[in-house]
């Protein structure tokens, strides 16, 4: 490329007026994706596949879904042939596919466009741009997952690609003696708290919102950015002197200059900035995470707790209402919101939705490291059997699961975010890592969402429509009892107990009028008591228990009027029945026989 001229300057992009879309942060509904994967399978049938066109020709499958924000998975330049290795197992080669590994922060990943290198590159660049115009055209935010938390040029034995040619001491944390410190488990942590540094960090943001009208970041290993630099001192950071100013390298700061420039800064501060609150160094800060009140955080622990109690684990029910509340527990404290938690059951690094029923442990052998890579600690529960050959039984208690696992996700406060595949029911056959794969495990498989027995996405879709119908399940504050009230198996009577595997809520909801959620994660039935509201009745909306499509009585099921008269005589009892393992919606309308 270094020999290269553009053949012109004529590349202007034509933005046709585009704005950025002002959707308040807890409206969102996040899709984390990548590039490539989403339409990189045949069964895509997309002119481009694997290229930002591709993702344009596919919006809509988006706006079906109810998402109006995808979350890109690295779209920097990085190095592809990283892990480059035959792959015995899977008889192709290694490679790196979710491109945590930057070679230059101030271009998008070029063999994500369908023109290459043509015109040194600047056709592609207007490809990134073109997918982001049509994403708004759509309603729907483009924000970019950013690696400033290291970069591709490894330890300090690493090749010398820019950053250790340019000055290996000011942009790397490095030891007295040239020995990198090692805060992201990738070889080297960028020293982003020097001044030289973060300055370089800020113009990059700043590049991708004013150029490319990118929406936001999510921030990789985000824990980093609020360590001491190397070469840390009083002068060195805040131009004077400060009494008594001993910094160790890596030191965790309460006020890291890096998140307070961009905190700060008159065009970042405008976009969504969400912290992955952890490093690879062992700082964990999710709910403590430095904000300056914007910022907003992946939240693990909402991702640990509900697989916990869906999975039916004693002693999490009121870890559970935290998580549906917004984590007060973690948020409300520091003055933040709960559309400061980034609320998810899976994301790109761990198992998909499906795998996370269907397996107890990883199966991570076609990556060629002996099943020592990955998570072994995975919260998860195969219902009975392990792997995809099972039991009817144990079939129809997994998608009973996922539908678990959704409908918390969509009624729980902050906001929610999707992974790919995940709303149809996408497996890499229990690999929890699959960082190094260009192949099916990772690539969205439209035949499978297409196909008919895929009931699992026309639940998704109307469990999304439903949560963006209802005025109380994007609050912009944390829920009172004004609102909302707590019940156990009697109106009323929650159960707090270690042993109690049952939550279930009222909230008044200015759309609906009020909503009932309950869920049982009991291996046990039961018959629930319905709080009473004289002069209306309950009416089922969503039993999660019901084959599809009577998971959701929507007014376009057949037979619908059946269905609920199934039920009435438990309702003019003021009851409902059910099922081990499952979940309800109820709304509470006119009782025209009272």
């Amino acid at each position: 490329m270094a020999g290269m001229i553009p053949s012109s300057d004529d590349n202007e992009f034509d933005w046709e007026g585009d704005l950025p879309l002002k959707y308040p942060q807890k409206d969102l509904v996040i899709y984390e994706m990548h590039v490539r994967g989403f339409t990189k399978h045949e069964s895509s049938k997309t002119k481009f596949p694997g290229t930002y066109l591709g993702v344009v020709e596919k919006l809509d499958h988006l706006k079906e879904l109810g998402v109006n924000c995808v979350e890109l998975l690295p779209c920097h330049e990085f190095n592809e042939l990283e892990y480059y290795s035959y792959n015995s197992v899977l008889g192709d080669h290694k490679v790196n596919f979710w491109g945590y590994s930057t070679v230059n922060f101030f271009s998008p990943m070029i063999r994500y466009s369908s023109s290459g290198i043509r015109n040194c590159g600047r056709d592609g660049i207007n490809e990134m741009k073109f997918m982001i115009k049509e994403a708004h055209k759509r309603g729907i935010k483009v924000i970019m997952d950013v690696v400033f938390n290291h970069t591709a040029e490894g330890n300090e034995k690493g090749p010398i690609i820019s950053f250790r040619g340019v000055d290996n001491s000011i942009y790397y944390m490095v030891a007295p003696k040239g020995e990198f410190y090692n805060y992201s488990g990738c070889g080297n942590t960028f020293n982003s708290n020097h001044p030289v540094v973060r300055q370089f960090i800020v113009d990059c943001l700043r590049y991708w919102v004013t150029e490319f009208h990118v929406d936001g970041f999510r921030f990789d290993l985000a824990s980093i950015m609020t360590r001491g630099s190397s070469l840390w001192d009083g002068v060195n950071v805040f131009g004077a002197p400060i009494e008594g100013d001993l910094m160790t390298t890596g030191t965790p700061l309460g006020s890291p200059p890096l998140v307070d420039m961009i905190s700060n800064d008159p065009i970042l501060r405008g976009v969504k900035l969400i912290a992955e609150a952890w490093d690879a160094g062992g700082l964990y800060q999710v709910g403590t995470f430095p904000h300056w009140g914007i910022w907003s955080e992946w939240n693990g622990k909402y991702r640990d707790t509900v697989r916990q109690f869906i999975k039916g684990t004693d002693g999490f029910a009121g870890a559970f209402a935290e998580c549906l509340c917004g984590s007060p527990n973690l948020y409300q404290g520091g003055g933040r919101k709960p559309w400061n938690s980034i609320n998810f059951v899976c994301a790109h690094d761990g198992f998909t939705l499906a795998d996370l029923v269907t397996y107890n442990n990883k199966h991570n052998l076609p990556n060629g490291e002996d099943n020592n890579d990955g998570e072994n600690h995975n919260n998860s529960w195969n219902c009975g059997q392990e792997g995809e050959f099972a039991s009817i039984l144990v079939r129809k208690l997994r998608k009973r699961q996922m539908r678990n696992f959704f409908l918390s996700l969509m009624v729980s406060q902050g906001v929610p975010m999707i992974h790919m595949g995940d709303e149809y029911g996408h497996t890499k056959g229990g690999n929890n890592n699959t960082y190094c794969h260009d192949n099916y495990l990772n690539y969205f498989q439209w035949d499978k969402k297409e196909d008919s027995s895929s009931d699992f996405f026309r639940f998704c879709c109307l469990i999304t429509e439903f949560r963006r119908e209802c005025e109380s399940l994007g609050l912009d504050d944390f829920p009172t009892a004004e609102r909302l009230q707590w019940h156990g198996h009697f109106p009323g009577m929650p159960d707090w107990s270690e042993t109690s595997r049952f939550v279930a809520f009222t909230m008044v909801d200015s759309v609906k009028g009020e909503i009932y959620i309950a869920f049982n994660t009991s291996h046990l039935p039961f018959t629930i008591t319905l709080p009473e509201r004289p002069g209306y009745r309950w009416e089922p909306l969503v039993d999660t228990s019901k084959p599809a499509p009577y998971d959701f009585l929507s007014p376009d099921v057949p037979g619908r009027d059946i269905a609920i008269q199934q039920c009435s005589q438990f309702l003019d009892a003021n009851l409902y029945p059910m099922l081990s393992y499952s979940s309800i919606i109820l709304l509470r309308t006119p009782d025209e026989s009272a």
